[in-house]
């Protein structure tokens, strides 16, 4: 692109010289020359004519491939932040309104820069072409024309920190208003915006954001088109300058007709190449400001190493222990964990129940080591897991939350994903499958496994709540970690199903760790041991039989749980 740039630039000049020729022979002929004469300029003027449209089509084509270019090492860039940043960041607005400008504005600034020195070079190569063609007519001509870029300099800089600072001022709102379109097209929600007829409403709200949006547009728009008014005028006026030289040179006879003539046309050009060198640097100090604002989301990620994490994580653990964790999400007061501590046995099924609140799965999530506690530790057989490379102990786990993700991929694929650097074991998954229950309904789709469990693409077939659970219990099954975290595991399941699940649980895991979490206390009165979660504290524990005999929270919460389904019958 370079190389075009500079010859882009050199066909400008030789555009200059052959118009400069071309009125020489014009005037030749009218006083006697030969026609023959003309031929030789015009051709050149139209070969390099045809060439300069050539050399911008070339440029139109290589700027879009290089725009991709730029486009995917950014989208590298950005996934690897948000894929790797500590979790806690997503409890962060300040986070997300960094991501949104980096999705909107800073994905494309990069390559913006490169069309801005791009611009740059290629507008010097130019002006240097044409200004020494120009040179050759008459050197006065050339500095009224440089001067005349340094109006739109000044103004552009003031245009450019202005678009930046709209930009981040609108990031929350335009946050809301992108949310809001979300809920609008999204198939999962299309269901309720029409059950509760609310579909008008946020319509109206979404329009609301807009018409906000574009009221402050049209101030920004105003502002900045008063700068850029006054630095056009100005350079326009140095222009008219260097114009009114040019006929005064030739009123002195310094200048031949003909000169005057290609003169005028380089002035054009030049003014041109002068007006598209400072629009690159604009857009050089403009795309900048986004750029700085992206490198600063950089530096989030990837999640620092924790000192001292480099030891392998143990393929297995004889005793796991949350000892003493107290943990408080970002910009939250009240603690969400405060003095925990739950130990876990290997081939133990223990459960953690309470109210919604209580703490339940944000301990899930430090056992799991997706946070990290602000206090207190996490052991593996009595070693600190942050002392563990985290990418491998995590690979140790198998978390399934309540929220769990519906990849719209096929059968297999939705249920290997869990082991994501390995190639799907396809006896593997169907056992997998078979343990939760999910393998007969797979195999009964049109292509079994190898059907697409999403209606967004071609041939898809959308499962039931219930089905949708039991394939992500596969996936927690197929990961064949020594621990085995699932939240929830029975909420979209029919009561036979929960009975089978939860009696087989035990014999599903073959010797391995489960902690369950659930509502539903009937599931888990097998558990080998029951912790009760309230306002973040362990208020007791035991097993089933000893928790009721206590008459603490658990056999309130059991009791008022298990008259819902007997009061009023035999």
């Amino acid at each position: 692109m370079v190389a075009l740039q500079l010859m882009a630039g050199g066909v400008l000049a030789g555009q200059v010289l052959t118009i400069e020729m071309t009125l020489n022979a014009i005037l030749d002929i009218d006083q006697g020359g030969r026609l023959a004469a003309l031929l030789l300029p015009v051709g050149l003027l139209a070969l390099l004519t045809a060439l300069g449209a050539l050399l911008g089509s070339l440029q139109g084509s290589l700027r879009r491939l290089v725009g991709e270019r730029v486009a995917l090492t950014m989208w590298h860039r950005v996934l690897e932040v948000s894929t790797t940043v500590p979790l806690k960041q997503f409890e962060s607005t300040d986070f997300y309104d960094r991501l949104e400008r980096v999705r909107s504005l800073a994905l494309t600034r990069p390559f913006q820069v490169t069309n801005g020195v791009l611009a740059c070079l290629g507008a010097l190569a130019a002006s240097i072409g044409v200004g020494s063609a120009l040179f050759l007519i008459h050197p006065a001509l050339i500095p009224l024309l440089v001067l005349g870029g340094i109006p739109l300099l000044i103004t552009s800089r003031r245009e450019s920190r202005l678009e930046f600072n709209f930009n981040v001022a609108q990031t929350p709102r335009n946050r809301r208003r992108t949310y809001i379109s979300f809920l609008l097209t999204q198939r999962d929600d299309a269901k309720e915006i029409r059950a509760f007829g609310i579909g008008r409403m946020l319509r109206e709200r979404f329009d609301g954001l807009y018409r906000a949006y574009l009221t402050d547009l049209s101030r920004h728009i105003r502002i900045r088109a008063l700068y850029n008014a006054a630095g056009n005028i100005g350079s326009a006026l140095m222009l008219g300058l260097t114009l009114f030289l040019v006929v005064w040179l030739i009123s002195r006879g310094e200048v031949t007709v003909a000169g005057a003539g290609a003169a005028i046309v380089a002035i054009r050009m030049l003014a041109g190449q002068v007006q598209a060198f400072f629009g690159g640097t604009q857009t050089i100090f403009e795309s900048g400001l986004f750029i700085d604002d992206l490198e600063e989301f950089m530096r989030i990620a990837p999640a620092p190493e924790l000192p001292g994490s480099t030891s392998s994580a143990p393929p297995d653990f004889t005793t796991l222990t949350a000892q003493d964790v107290h943990f408080t999400y970002p910009g939250r007061e009240e603690a969400a964990l405060n003095g925990v501590t739950v130990d876990l046995a290997r081939g133990e099924l223990v459960a953690l129940v309470g109210e919604n609140g209580s703490g339940k799965t944000t301990l899930a999530k430090l056992i799991a080591n997706l946070y990290h506690p602000d206090s207190g530790a996490i052991l593996w057989d009595g070693v600190d897991t942050d002392s563990f490379d985290q990418n491998q102990l995590r690979s140790r786990m198998a978390v399934i939350f309540q929220d769990f993700v519906r990849y719209a991929f096929d059968g297999t694929e939705n249920i290997a994903i869990s082991r994501p650097d390995q190639p799907p074991d396809e006896d593997g998954v169907r056992h997998a499958a078979r343990t939760a229950g999910a393998h007969d309904f797979l195999e009964a789709l049109p292509h079994g496994f190898g059907t697409n469990l999403s209606r967004m693409f071609d041939d898809g077939h959308e499962l039931s709540g219930g089905q949708w659970q039991r394939v992500a219990i596969a996936r927690a099954f197929y990961r064949a970690a020594p621990l085995i975290i699932l939240d929830e595991p029975s909420a979209a399941l029919d009561p036979r199903a929960e009975a089978e699940l939860f009696s087989n649980l035990r014999h599903t895991l073959q010797g391995r760790t489960a902690l369950v979490i659930s509502h539903r206390f009937s599931t888990v009165r097998n558990a080998d041991r029951i912790y009760v979660l309230d306002q973040g504290r362990v208020v007791e524990h035991g097993s089933h039989n000893e928790l009721m005999r206590n008459q603490g929270l658990y056999a309130e919460l059991f009791t008022l749980q298990a008259s819902a389904y007997t009061d009023g019958h035999a």
